[in-house]
């Protein structure tokens, strides 16, 4: 199961948790977000090593906006947290070649899978969260066994509030779909600053499955 951590901020941070090597690095291109990353610090992403995959989080953002942020940090995949077209990841996929698209959307009792439908040709995975009025960064997790229908064959990240409490009932979640683990603000001192011995923890622990 492949591991996520989302949200980083300081160029310290960063460095002390690319060296945990978890699979995906995420970086919020979100002004709005606690967790914004400034352009000095987004600097420092292309020099994350090749092996973690790094990711930009946007936010309803304009496509050619987005493209270029892709380009001038050297992104390796998209999050899209908003309300995003099919066309929108559409237009970025065909666009750069290579490119991993993942479309968030946030879960409740209430939600409709059936709008995941258009999308599962234009993304590589879904992301579910739990639904707030924010984007995001809630905290909160959202009750699984909502994703008893969701019946599409495309993988997807589980994300929202996960914590190390979290890390025996994930496992023994059965479904061949969930691809990877989204973490972010539990493992947090203070928005955008990680706690890297507790997110080593976290991985030591799903590894161990």
């Amino acid at each position: 199961m492949k591991i996520k951590v989302c949200g980083m901020k300081f160029a310290a941070n960063i460095a002390s948790v690319a060296a945990l090597k978890p699979d995906y690095l995420g970086f919020i291109f979100y002004e709005q977000s606690p967790r914004f990353i400034n352009e000095v610090s987004a600097e420092l992403i292309k020099y994350i090593p090749q092996e973690i995959k790094t990711v930009g989080v946007f936010v309803d953002e304009e496509v050619e906006k987005i493209k270029e942020k892709v380009n001038q940090h050297q992104l390796n995949a998209v999050q899209l947290h908003g309300g995003e077209s099919v066309e929108d990841c559409s237009n970025l996929k065909s666009s750069i070649p290579g490119l991993e698209i993942i479309k968030a959307f946030g879960l409740d009792e209430d939600f409709d899978f059936s709008i995941l439908v258009p999308y599962t040709d234009v993304v590589d995975y879904f992301l579910f969260d739990t639904k707030t009025k924010a984007h995001g960064g809630s905290g909160k997790t959202f009750d699984w066994s909502i994703l008893d229908g969701y019946t599409l064959n495309k993988a997807y990240f589980l994300s929202g509030g996960i914590d190390l409490e979290h890390a025996e009932p994930i496992t023994k979640i059965n479904d061949a779909r969930l691809y990877a683990l989204d973490v972010n603000s539990r493992f947090e001192l203070e928005p955008g600053l990680k706690n890297a011995d507790r997110i080593a923890e976290f991985i030591n622990k799903i590894s161990l499955v």
